[in-house]
């Protein structure tokens, strides 16, 4: 595991470096501005853990989380398999894996969100807490994570 942190800290520096290396790029990605000026109907699932999403999250996003993933629960939320699907995590990992996940069930139309929530607000776009209110604050998982969060307020915990 150390080697793993270690090799990561040092040989990735950007976002973009840390997707190709770690994605498969199973599912097509969507563009933080492309999703932000959207008009259209997209159903948006936040790919991470409670605590993180409690402390900000897309507007309108459905909390599904990663370790806890419960694929029943989604379809019972979205029975239409054609609905436009797209996930997020913190950078775009976390949120490959689940919309794998939404594939193999027979979801049609799942995209990944480029950058994740960090790309989200270091391009200025509004994040919401718990209580709905437009918040800065972000939590960036670890100190390993944080590095690719520009802007905002890191939160640890």
């Amino acid at each position: 595991m150390f080697f793993l942190v270690f090799h990561l800290s040092y040989s990735q520096k950007t976002i973009p470096e840390v997707l190709k290396k770690y994605n498969n790029q199973s599912i097509p990605y969507i563009s933080v501005n492309t999703l932000a000026l959207s008009n259209s109907q997209s159903i948006v699932l936040d790919a991470r853990e409670i605590k993180e999403y409690r402390v900000s999250h897309i507007k309108n996003a459905i909390h599904v989380g990663y370790d806890d993933f419960d694929i029943k629960s989604v379809q019972t939320k979205i029975p239409n398999k054609d609905s436009k699907i797209i996930v997020y995590c913190s950078i775009g990992i976390r949120s490959e894996d689940i919309a794998e996940k939404l594939k193999k069930v027979g979801y049609t139309h799942v995209l990944n969100l480029y950058g994740g929530l960090f790309e989200w607000k270091n391009k200025d776009f509004k994040i919401y807490n718990s209580k709905g209110k437009v918040t800065d604050s972000v939590h960036v998982y670890s100190k390993f994570w944080s590095k690719w969060l520009v802007k905002g307020i890191k939160i640890y915990d």
